[in-house]
């Protein structure tokens, strides 16, 4: 029976690769302990947790910075996701590896409840719950669209999705019991209420005029980054902004190539992607995940191109389905993709901004509230 805590303890699990797990992690523990100062909140790096073993091999499989790397890694994901053998496998050897580290952090803390930004996570705390040996309410906080196997389980008491769309998968992979709930707020607030075009632009110290497009590889900086640059110069007076994430080797390549480029603009992590978005006319990016979803949200069209492996591929067909991104596979369509996308500039989506926020969701969780069930 859910009860209401004096002082809520909230323990967020992530895993340190790339930004897409980190990212929400953060933003969740924020706005919780916006919502209640008094409550205990941890964020924990699930993977960490798991052990040197399992770090060293799912770090070792997400090495995608080589056309070697990209094989495996797209090998990888089709044998874990479209082979039940393979699956079930890869499922129980994660919790007989995982489940002790995992299970050490809730003796550690003894939070109220988990929420999981991590799908690794995700899917050994779930078998824990369903064995009972998992006492505590369990939350998986989904950024991706689509392909969403590891991030939803019959153990999970609450699926927070940051798509509505992604609900029919959510449900066919975790059962008719489990509350699903379309949130927001595992992105920065800003993208509720975003700035102005111009606003945007004079935060960046982009042009005032003209179109600029935005070229992101992700917080890894993966997929033909140099390509999308190039295809975006391609067309008369773009200014181009290149997001490189953490990556500076690649940072410095594309420096060799157009540092001397008056129309571009090169970026390494930023915090300021809310105005970055909203001063663009179009986003390519390719690596799927709450960039896609951010770019949408302040009405800046978005182009997945780049790194169509693995888990990106499902999401793209996911995209094309439900119009919220198109999708080009060579530098020919992402040139068609381009030029369609700058004459379609919108306006910041209201749907968005409406939805409850994550944090919001996850305290009434503890408080038995069942508001928003999409379920």
């Amino acid at each position: 029976m859910a009860v209401s805590p004096t002082s809520p303890r909230v323990l967020v699990v992530s895993a340190s690769i790339g930004e897409g797990h980190d990212l929400p992690a953060r933003f969740i523990a924020a706005d919780v302990r916006a919502q209640r100062p008094d409550a205990q909140v941890w964020v924990e790096d699930g993977l960490r947790a798991c052990g040197r073993l399992v770090e060293r091999i799912i770090l070792g499989g997400s090495a995608f910075h080589s056309d070697l790397g990209n094989v495996l890694y797209d090998a990888e994901y089709a044998l874990m996701t479209h082979v039940p053998p393979v699956r079930r496998f890869v499922s129980r050897a994660g919790e007989a590896l995982g489940a002790r580290g995992l299970l050490g952090l809730v003796v550690t803390h003894r939070p109220d409840v988990i929420v999981s930004t991590y799908p690794g996570a995700t899917e050994v705390y779930g078998r824990l719950r369903l064995q009972g040996r998992l006492s505590v309410p369990l939350v998986s906080a989904i950024t991706d669209l689509a392909a969403l196997r590891w991030w939803s389980h019959p153990g999970v008491d609450l699926h927070l999705i940051t798509h509505p769309e992604s609900e029919e998968e959510v449900r066919a992979i975790a059962g008719p019991r489990t509350r699903i709930v379309a949130a927001r707020g595992m992105n920065d607030p800003r993208f509720a209420t975003p700035p102005s075009r111009a606003e945007g632009r004079r935060t960046m110290g982009l042009p005032a005029e003209g179109k600029v497009v935005v070229v992101s590889g992700g917080g890894w900086g993966v997929g033909d980054v140099e390509g999308a640059v190039a295809t975006a110069l391609a067309v008369d007076g773009t200014h181009v902004a290149v997001m490189c994430g953490r990556n500076e080797p690649l940072r410095r390549a594309l420096a060799v190539r157009f540092g001397r480029v008056e129309r571009v603009t090169l970026l390494g992590f930023t915090t300021e992607v809310p105005a970055l978005f909203a001063g663009a006319d179009a986003l390519i990016h390719s690596t799927a995940g709450l960039t896609v979803l951010e770019a949408w949200s302040v009405g800046c069209p978005v182009i997945s191109y780049g790194w169509g492996r693995g888990h990106i591929r499902a999401n793209n067909r996911a995209y094309a389905r439900f119009g919220i991104a198109d999708v080009a596979r060579s530098r020919t369509q992402l040139a068609g993709a381009l030029h369609h996308a700058l004459l379609r500039r919108g306006s910041a989506v209201a749907a968005f901004a409406q939805l409850p926020l994550a944090a919001d969701v996850v305290l009434g969780l503890l408080r038995g509230d069942h508001v928003g069930d999409g379920g």
